[in-house]
């Protein structure tokens, strides 16, 4: 993981200056790809959904109280979008954990992922907290061209990302 740039006091992880590794992702930009694995184990790519708007929410631990709050309201406030929509929430909870998780939760419209095996979603969006080797909490919408339209790196960890301004992202591009 050395081989990627350090970005230090990026973020605040409860008050605390952290370290990011990997190059920021910023609107504009081309999507990097990612391999992370769904509840099953199969993998998923950024080719997965390839056509379709996503809305991808980063959180560090599913089973932490912001990260639990911000699927569970992503997954209410995206009831009514249509299938040209795929939204992710992207942690490195193992799949089982996270399978566990929605199921304890209702969840059903948000397909979370884990980033467990080779970090490379961390790593290739530039999230990877390096002290914690966790996901920092980030929201990206990819349009179906694969280009950044909206990121949000959320500056305290520990906080809740804006939820109106990203689903207003995805609005714009239905």
């Amino acid at each position: 993981m050395s081989d990627y740039p350090e970005r230090e006091a990026a973020v605040l992880f409860k008050g605390n200056p952290a370290t990011l590794l990997g190059s920021e992702v910023v609107v504009g930009d081309t999507a990097p790809d990612f391999r992370v694995v769904d509840n099953g184990l199969q993998p998923v790519t950024l080719a997965t959904a390839a056509g379709k708007i996503q809305l991808i929410a980063v959180v560090p631990s599913l089973d932490t109280p912001v990260c639990d709050t911000m699927t569970r309201q992503f997954n209410q406030d995206v009831v009514n979008l249509p299938d040209s929509v795929v939204v992710y929430t992207i942690s490195v909870d193992l799949p089982f954990a996270q399978k566990r998780w929605c199921g304890n939760a209702g969840i059903d419209k948000v397909q979370t992922l884990s980033d467990y095996q080779d970090r490379s979603f961390g790593l290739n969006y530039g999230l990877l907290l390096k002290e914690l080797k966790l996901l920092a909490r980030a929201v990206y919408v990819i349009d179906q061209n694969n280009k950044v339209v909206y990121v949000e790196l959320v500056p305290e960890v520990t906080a809740e990302p804006n939820y109106i301004a990203a689903l207003d992202a995805v609005k714009k591009l239905l």
